[in-house]
């Protein structure tokens, strides 16, 4: 048991970071699928809209077109039921907006109608965990579409045209699984092992080792509900299920690991080659399957009670504001707003820095540009279809980064009905970014959070139970396999839930010193608890009884 006083990993953040914000990271590791399969699902209908010289409608049959943007994370049967999910919500979204659209001219009652639906979109988005890219694309098709001339009798054919597109964007998000059915599962293994292996270069204690273990155990519950969610188990998916408790394994004795070992399994998935076979340590643990701890929908919907109201108070403020300046798109100062609201205030402010970053040299890009897309209207298709496959390419990278595509593919969007001047556009799309950026951002200050620390306090109490069943567990002398399979996955869930939730906290404002030190030693006591577990089940190589009961103590 190491006797080295507990430091908390993540110090409470007050300040407004700046070092880091515009940092480049490391690309997706399928950064390619959804910029493949967003072009693939633009290209036919703007083709085929393109031959009928009826270009005014492309931003209808985008809607439903950028439902491609979703669930490539998802393995397929469950990618299938979240597409239509997401398609429906589209279709919603638009439907509320083209009716109000139509019904009324006053500019005031259409960004509340925005506002609302986008805050509504945020929260539907995080509860059910639907991203990338999450509520911001949805929102930036509805708060369009408020502002679009429109007719009730347009209406229905509007819709339908979204719909259409929207049923070819889920054929086309489904069409890999005819060549590797297993894919997202196999990545969400690999990204397990490979987690793990990073924890295991730490050895459990070298520097940045308690953030590593945390990813490891994010990625280790991410696999899991990947390998549950897909249909009746396979062999495939029980040789995965496998490898899936060989990281478990390693995060829970780093020491023992083979961090080499870890990162062969996770190469060996890319492909379509058979998936390897890694063997337990006993046969006993070749029974265990995953136990992915789901809590249910509305258990997740309090906490993001202050991000709705943060949306939807900065939404409204930025279109509001922008009407005032005499913008003619208010949408766009909306949508700004829409896009900042993270989990915490720090991470928003870092979001709003990117956001006008990108959105400003994203204008550039577009003057730089404009020559080409006026060339005619097939060149026009052309650079938006460029634009938007360049932003899948470089929005994993960094958020700023993948703006610079976005930006001008939206300036290019409202030239779908008729070219306009370039300066006008590029004014009032700078203009509305700050404004949407500084109003949202005041309005995620002013709506606090109070209760971030009760939700900390919480997922300890959480996590204390937790600890102390399995610990009961191990005292027992036979406490059956499964109860202790279950106790284990338990315990490494609430775990894992209370350093999100501490990390999440720390980036709040206007809130009590939170436990930062009671958060380290739950979390100490808790992995020597899971350590002891696996070494109970076998996973593990035996000790003398008394160390083991040792590990098991907070």
């Amino acid at each position: 048991m190491s006797s080295a006083p507990p430091t908390p990993s993540t110090p409470p953040a007050r300040r407004l970071p700046l070092a880091g914000v515009l940092r480049l990271g490391r690309p997706s590791e399928i950064w390619f699928k959804p910029a493949l399969s967003v072009v693939a699902a633009i290209a036919p209908p703007a083709s085929t809209l393109l031959a009928l010289g009826r270009l005014d409608l492309v931003m209808y049959a985008m809607a439903g077109s950028l439902c491609a943007l979703y669930a490539h994370n998802r393995p397929y049967a469950a990618r299938a039921r979240v597409l239509v999910w997401v398609v429906l919500g589209m279709l919603g979204g638009v439907g509320v907006a083209l009716v109000a659209a139509s019904l009324t001219g006053s500019a005031v009652v259409l960004v509340t109608v925005g506002a609302l639906l986008a805050a509504a979109q945020k929260v539907l988005c995080d509860a059910t965990r639907v991203g990338p890219p999450g509520n911001v694309v949805l929102t930036f098709v509805s708060s369009a579409s408020l502002f679009a001339p429109q007719t009730l009798a347009q209406v229905p054919g509007h819709l339908a045209l979204a719909a259409a597109t929207g049923a070819w964007a889920w054929l086309v998000c489904m069409a890999p699984a005819l060549v590797r059915p297993h894919g997202p599962e196999c990545r969400a293994t690999a990204a397990a092992l490979k987690a793990a292996a990073g924890y295991a270069d730490t050895g459990g204690t070298g520097e940045g080792h308690a953030r590593a273990r945390a990813a490891g155990y994010a990625a280790v519950q991410a696999a899991w509900q990947s390998l549950l969610s897909t249909s009746a188990p396979s062999r495939t998916r029980r040789a995965l299920e496998r490898l899936v408790v060989r990281a478990e394994v390693a995060l829970a004795a780093p020491t023992q690991a083979e961090a080499g070992r870890l990162r062969a399994w996770a190469g060996s998935l890319r492909g379509t080659g058979p998936v390897p076979e890694a063997g337990l340590p006993h046969a006993a643990a070749d029974e265990l399957l995953g136990v992915a701890a789901a809590r249910p929908l509305w258990s997740r919907l309090g906490p993001l009670t202050p991000l709705a109201a943060r949306t939807a108070l900065g939404c409204a403020l930025a279109g509001y504001a922008s009407l005032g300046l005499g913008i003619g798109r208010p949408y766009w100062a909306l949508v700004t707003a829409a896009s900042l609201y993270q989990a915490n205030i720090a991470l928003t402010w870092s979001r709003a820095v990117q956001r006008v970053v990108g959105n400003v040299v994203g204008v550039l890009v577009f003057l730089a540009v404009v020559p080409l897309a006026h060339l005619g209207p097939a060149a026009l298709v052309l650079c938006c279809l460029a634009f938007s496959f360049g932003a899948e390419v470089l929005i994993s990278r960094n958020y700023w980064l993948g703006s610079v595509c976005v930006t001008p593919m939206a300036l290019l969007i409202t030239e779908f009905a008729g070219y306009q001047e370039a300066g006008t556009l590029m004014t009032e799309r700078v203009v509305d970014t700050v404004v949407g950026a500084l109003v949202g951002f005041v309005a995620a200050v002013a709506v606090t959070n109070r209760r971030a620390g009760d939700r900390v306090e919480r997922a300890l109490a959480a996590a204390d139970r937790a600890r102390e069943y399995t610990a009961r567990l191990l005292a027992e002398q036979d406490p059956g396999p499964m109860a202790l399979e279950s106790a284990r996955r338990d315990l490494a869930v609430a775990l894992s839930d209370l350093r999100a939730t501490a990390d999440a906290a720390a980036g709040e404002w206007w809130q009590r010193a939170l436990p930062q030190e009671r958060v380290v030693l739950a979390e100490q006591s808790g992995h020597r608890t899971l350590a002891a577990t696996a070494r109970r089940q076998g996973l593990l190589p035996n000790r003398d009884p008394a160390t083991e009961t040792e590990d098991a103590r907070p």
